[in-house]
């Protein structure tokens, strides 16, 4: 199959044209974000490849073995407005179901996932199951979330006190993170 051009979602280098992550960031200054362990925004108006961008750096990054990373969009949690039990079950389950999807090597972080499903509601859901899977892994862990910026109210505040409340256990207790919540339009 001939690649071609797409405008429709994510770029899948296999079969579109797409431009590496190499040759779209500043690597050398992105890389040093990341080793020194920096949180970092992606601003870009809409329709730019965003999205395209998180994952083929994600599987750049894991391709290189320092770090383990993941992609995950959460924008699903956004449906549940300002319930932050709610939202923080719906980012558990995308982050388990990116966990399946991209990290086959580790199966024990999607189970991870569920099992803290599975424990009472709490409003720290997400940066338990962050804390656990970075003391689990042999390799610091670096999250990209995308479409954080769908999230409204309460929820947004909780996920963004979740990731603050870690920032200081990183790399052993907590991951690097991307939240990609800027969008200029």
């Amino acid at each position: 199959m001939n690649k071609f051009f797409n405008t429709a979602g994510p770029n899948k280098p296999d079969i579109h044209y797409t431009l590496l992550p190499m040759h779209r960031v500043n690597w050398p200054e992105l890389s040093a974000l990341i080793d020194a362990q920096k949180y970092f925004i992606l601003h870009a108006p809409r329709q730019t490849g965003k999205t395209s961008l998180l994952i083929n750096l994600m599987h750049f990054i894991n391709a290189q073995g320092q770090y383990r990373a993941l992609y995950v969009n959460i924008e699903a949690a956004q449906a549940v407005r300002n319930d932050v039990l709610a939202a923080g079950a719906s980012i558990v389950q995308e982050l388990a179901g990116a966990a399946h999807q991209f990290w086959k090597n580790w199966p024990q972080a999607e189970q991870t996932a569920l099992a803290v499903l599975q424990r009472p509601t709490n409003a720290a859901a997400v940066r338990q199951l962050l804390q656990t899977w970075s003391e689990q892994s042999d390799k610091p862990l670096i999250i990209f979330l995308d479409e954080v910026d769908a999230l409204v109210g309460d929820t947004l505040i909780s996920l963004l006190r979740q990731i603050r409340a870690g920032y200081a256990q990183r790399p052993d207790g907590f991951p690097h993170i991307d939240p990609e919540v800027g969008k200029v339009t």
